[in-house]
């Protein structure tokens, strides 16, 4: 088993990966004097990951950071009253975004791009834009009435049409925040990125 000097260790690389995307926005980065550098670090990383995982609730902040919940707390609550951070209620969760950078559409998008069954349907309909929901629930491995349950929330997010079958509303901008972000997904949107991304242009 790893011991605890191991397990620090990680911590510490983790954080210092991720606060290299942070310290390199002036947006997200700011210093307090009262921080010493292990809490500048922890802030700068969850700044810098965020960048990379828009739309990340505030567990899987914590977990993958492999921070404290009263540390995640305090450095997401400092990040959002200096504006670096916003975020959005979205069910039982709370999720985070760089400020700014995002429309509401999405930052919704992003939220349901996060959920495994949401972002499997959005994908297949993508690829298959005629896909019907028996070909989602065989696609997904899913039962009949889970797709159905999961189209009517994406209707009500605006991010699904089931007015003629099922249509993904603005599928540029979905598409777009799928490649983008592709690497913070899963092998699946990886898998979609490799073939999709000349479809679309990056406006970094």
């Amino acid at each position: 088993m790893p011991g605890s000097r191991d397990v620090d260790e990680s911590k510490r690389a983790t954080l210092r990966r991720f606060a290299a995307f942070g310290a390199a926005s002036p947006l997200t980065r700011f210093r307090d004097d009262a921080d010493d550098g292990d809490r500048n670090d922890a802030r700068d990383a969850i700044a810098g990951y965020l960048t990379t995982t828009p739309g990340a609730h505030f567990s899987k902040v914590r977990d993958d950071l492999q921070l404290g919940t009263g540390e995640t707390q305090h450095h997401l609550r400092e990040l959002e009253s200096n504006g670096a951070v916003e975020s959005r209620k979205d069910g039982d969760y709370r999720r985070f975004f760089p400020a700014g950078r995002f429309s509401e559409f999405e930052q919704v998008a992003l939220g349901y791009l996060r959920r495994d069954t949401a972002r499997g349907m959005l994908l297949e309909l993508l690829r298959t834009p005629d896909a019907t929901g028996s070909d989602l629930a065989d696609a997904l491995d899913v039962s009949r009435p889970t797709v159905s349950k999961y189209a009517g929330e994406l209707e009500t997010a605006g991010l699904l049409s089931r007015e003629d079958g099922y249509a993904v509303e603005e599928p540029e901008t979905v598409l777009t925040l799928l490649v983008r972000y592709a690497d913070s997904f899963d092998a699946d949107a990886v898998a979609f990125a490799a073939t999709a991304d000349d479809l679309i242009r990056f406006d970094p």
